[in-house]
């Protein structure tokens, strides 16, 4: 579990030449990268550290739309707040790709209500704090935990979207025709320890008896 920063698959891509010169210059100018570490801001968006090749240097704190994954035939760019939905829940997260999605074409839905398509790149989910410290984050409430599905997009940008946001496409799963994913939010905790049968405070035996 890592703590405010973490290691990052090594995408390579390119830099949006603005975000390193506090948009004073460098519009319309790309920078080769290969992304480094993510970290998670509580109530922040995402920020990427990336290496430069060109000058041996890193830089920070670039969010997802400061990113492009190729440099011709962008299409019209998206804000941020459409490719990344929700702001980090929390400062303790862990990263994994989750192998059954590696390499599987995929689509989410925006909050402009359009079907943007791309290609699955890795998974960032949230937790509580450390039992020490006070948890006043929603990371682990069901009905408000969200996961980040990092995708690389067809018009060259990257998103980080939520699980109800997203469909993805196995070829050798899918019916030629999907059903709509008409689901409910799940708002319940799952607990097993709390059928009195079960206790066993009251002995010493080694085996579990009927």
């Amino acid at each position: 579990m890592a703590h405010l920063v973490s290691n990052l698959p090594p995408v390579h891509g390119w830099v949006r030449k603005e975000f390193l010169y506090d948009f004073q210059k460098g519009h319309g100018e790309y920078e080769p990268c290969i992304w480094v570490s993510i970290k998670s801001l509580r109530g922040q968006a995402f920020r990427i550290e990336s290496y430069l090749p060109n000058y041996g240097a890193l830089y920070d704190k670039i969010p997802l739309h400061g990113y492009v994954s190729r440099i011709d035939n962008l299409g019209p760019f998206l804000d941020l707040d459409v490719l990344q939905i929700w702001d980090c829940f929390s400062y303790d997260f862990t990263i994994i790709q989750k192998v059954f999605l590696r390499n599987l074409t995929c689509e989410f839905y925006g909050k402009d209500k359009k079907m943007y398509s791309g290609n699955y790149l890795f998974t960032l989910d949230h937790s509580a704090p450390d039992t020490n410290i006070m948890d006043t984050s929603y990371a682990e409430y069901p009905e408000d935990h969200k996961s980040f599905n990092f995708i690389e997009l067809d018009n060259g940008q990257y998103a980080a979207q939520p699980n109800n946001r997203c469909l993805f496409y196995d070829a050798s799963s899918n019916p030629k025709t999907l059903k709509f994913p008409d689901f409910k939010v799940c708002s319940k905790k799952y607990v097993v320890e709390r059928n009195p049968k079960w206790f066993l405070g009251d002995t010493t035996t080694v085996m579990y008896e009927e």
